[in-house]
């Protein structure tokens, strides 16, 4: 009672998307604490470095399978409820990590992980879309985004620290510490909106047979496919970044160097967040996300041609400037079809989270095999130059407009 008199008083100031952001940044430090654990315990348990890809590629299948499941089972369902699954899973998920010895164990985990990541982006695109102004969407995805990328950016700093003397248990208690914070701030948002009424609330058609649910996915992808496609080639583009720069920067970068590599990446996302709400407003989502993709990659594509530390590291923050203005836009274009077709809400969701999904699946899978045939600074190029043609034909296809118009009843 008092704390919530306390915020109400302070609301223009504590106001519930930066609680939000505030929960979801320490989350992503505890998640980032994790995920850098993840390869040095299944290192130390003698497993290669391919069977060591596979399980760590097992969460993003898992995800994929768990995107069909939500439509079935989370219907008419708010941020309350999936983030209180969320965390549940993110208590388990350490003792599991901890515990495990086996193939077997490691692949549970990586299915917990799946579903956890999976959760934490249903319940932002839910509160966005239900509890925040449409005209404030790109924006309040941005806020969060750099919540975000803060706390991953923040978090194999503090992993490392951690484990200076080798991985103790040390590490598990600050991931729990961390993921206690986060808690916190959820309660504090769920008193915050505790009296907001969901707006537009729309019961969903209760679907007896999961190909029901299949033929409606095809439906609505096909008329959002531009915005799915954007989707996958970021994160495509971010698992890139993220399974290469590391091996590039211990081959070819002063040691020194090498954190700041993947920081000039993961940096512009917390400079841009805050200005994408006002650039959307002038050229819309939509071709935000498209030409921000377009100009990126084509910065990228030089990637080849620069040798020294200092024009490889400003290189790639300057296509990440314009890479990472993809995502918020092309979120507030999904919160837009969520707030206008309620009733397919978990199935719009789905596709994106599966888009991210399969991204994390084939990036990495294909990073790899490239960095191996043409060597992994020309593999940089072709990913900007492909992308670049990729982004030229989805600016062309794209309608200025895309309606959903679909009643899943109809489909019975």
């Amino acid at each position: 009672m008092i704390l919530n008199k306390y915020l109400w008083k302070y609301k223009k100031v504590a106001s519930p998307i930066y609680i939000l952001s505030l929960m979801i940044l320490f989350w992503a430090i505890f998640d980032g604490i994790m995920t850098y654990l993840v390869p040095i315990l299944l290192s130390q348990n003698n497993f290669s470095m391919t069977l060591i890809g596979f399980i760590i590629g097992t969460s993003s299948i898992t995800g994929v399978l768990f995107d069909v499941l939500v439509c079935r089972f989370f219907r008419n369902t708010n941020f309350r409820r999936v983030f209180l699954l969320m965390f549940l899973a993110c208590l388990i998920y350490p003792l599991i990590l901890w515990k495990a010895s086996s193939i077997l164990v490691y692949l549970v985990a990586m299915a917990l992980w799946g579903i956890y990541f999976d959760l934490s982006g249903f319940g932002i695109f839910d509160f966005v879309s239900i509890y925040t102004k449409k005209k404030e969407y790109s924006s309040n995805f941005g806020i969060i985004q750099i919540a975000k990328y803060l706390g991953i950016i923040l978090a194999p700093t503090i992993a490392g620290l951690l484990i200076i003397d080798g991985i103790t248990f040390l590490p598990f208690i600050f991931g729990w510490i961390f993921l206690i914070i986060s808690i916190i701030f959820f309660i504090t948002l769920n008193i915050m909106t505790g009296g907001k009424v969901r707006k537009k609330e729309t019961k969903r058609a209760n679907f007896r047979n999961i190909f029901l649910e299949f033929r409606l996915w095809r439906k609505i992808g096909k008329k959002i496919f531009p915005v799915l496609a954007v989707t996958f080639f970021a994160f495509f583009i971010e698992s890139f970044f993220w399974t290469l720069a590391p091996l590039y920067a211990e081959e070819a970068i002063p040691k020194y160097f090498g954190g700041l590599f993947l920081t000039a990446y993961a940096l512009p996302t917390l400079i841009l967040g805050w200005y994408t709400g006002k650039i959307t407003k002038r050229l819309g989502k939509k071709k935000t996300a498209f030409l921000g993709l377009l100009i990126g990659c084509f910065i990228l594509s030089f990637f080849y041609f620069w040798s020294t530390p200092i024009t490889i590291i400003l290189l790639t923050f300057l296509s990440a400037c314009f890479i990472n203005l993809a995502l918020p836009s092309i979120n507030g274009a999904y919160a837009d079809y969520i707030s206008e077709t309620q009733i397919v809400e978990k199935e719009i969701e789905s596709l994106e989270d599966s888009s991210f999904n399969f991204a994390y699946i084939f990036g990495p899978m294909i990073g790899g095999l490239l960095a191996d045939l043409i060597g992994i600074k020309l593999a940089f190029s072709i990913l900007g130059i492909k992308r670049i043609i990729i982004a030229l034909f989805l600016i062309i296809i794209t309608p200025k407009k895309i309606n959903i118009d679909i009643n899943p009843s109809n489909l019975k």
